[in-house]
């Protein structure tokens, strides 16, 4: 049987245009995966937030400028009754499967390319006197050239961990929170390494944050056996705290964060331990395991 049955078999529902759904043992090891995840933002005591699945448009045209090539937009016809009629006795979805759509509404929002800038968005204005932490899971949008099940999609699950603060306070979080997830993923035997990476820029050659990357780097990738990124270490330095005018004790807010793209996740443990559920570790009581080793 075939990687995509077996997945299937246990609760995959995939749709080659890169959307997936979860049922069964798959969703339910999805909901451990979360959990635990949470658990290691409880080091910080992050305080979970949630969001919609769209933000307004112009805190993003940065990320518009660097990432036109991923961009999903939430599009909504002209509410006009013509036009409305039009699109209603017209033939609504061709043959090839596209929507037969007539004049739309102004576009003026983004379907979330990632958890985390609702988080910036939503701290707007704060002026901070202590480091803040902050934990949000959302489903994220990224366009891609293919689509795999569980690995490159267009539509997936990303939990996040946040830290609003300075530089040091946002150096150390990152250091912290790469070493829990090195224990998470050696009691779970996941091999895991984290390797510089680049975002994928438009036109990186001309884009300063690609050379900027690459020059003093930034990100960094937790990789799946040297083959597959399943989660993220990212120091924004005060990009997004001088974007949205967040300050801590007089200065820009230094941001930093950890993504884990939980159907990445889910792949590599399927691809480590099979797809029969008994064979998968326990992942809240690993998870459990580093918070009895943090310090007091």
């Amino acid at each position: 049987m075939n990687r995509l049955a077996d997945l299937t078999r246990i609760g995959l529902r995939w749709d080659p245009s890169g959307l997936a759904g979860l049922t069964g043992p798959l969703l339910a090891v999805a909901d451990d995966l979360d959990l635990a995840f949470r658990r290691l933002a409880g080091r910080w005591r992050a305080v979970e937030e949630r969001y919609p699945a769209a933000l307004p448009a112009p805190p993003l045209a940065d990320h518009l400028r660097c990432f036109p090539h991923q961009v999903t937009f939430p599009v909504a016809l002209d509410p006009a009754d013509d036009n409305l009629g039009e699109f209603a006795d017209g033939p609504v979805v061709g043959a090839d499967g596209r929507v037969a759509l007539t004049r739309t509404a102004p576009v003026t929002a983004v379907l979330t390319p990632a958890a985390c800038y609702h988080v910036y968005a939503g701290h707007r204005g704060e002026r901070l006197t202590g480091a803040r932490y902050l934990t949000t899971r959302n489903t994220c949008f990224r366009r891609e050239t293919r689509y795999l099940a569980l690995r490159r999609q267009w539509s997936f699950a990303m939990r996040e961990i946040v830290c609003l603060g300075t530089p040091d306070e946002a150096a150390s979080f990152l250091a912290v929170a790469r070493a829990d997830v090195d224990q998470l993923a050696a009691l779970i035997d996941l091999p895991l390494a984290w390797t510089p990476a680049t975002d994928p820029f438009f036109r990186p050659a001309d884009n300063p944050g690609y050379l900027l990357q690459r020059i003093a780097p930034t990100k960094y990738e937790a990789t799946y056996d040297g083959r597959l990124a399943v989660g993220s270490a990212n120091l924004h330095h005060d990009h997004f705290g001088t974007a949205f005018d967040i300050e801590r004790d007089g200065r820009p807010a230094t941001s930093a964060c950890v993504a884990f793209g939980i159907e990445r996740w889910l792949y590599a443990l399927t691809d480590r331990h099979g797809t029969d559920p008994a064979g998968w570790p326990d992942l809240p009581a690993a998870a459990t395991r580093v918070v009895a080793g943090w310090p007091r």
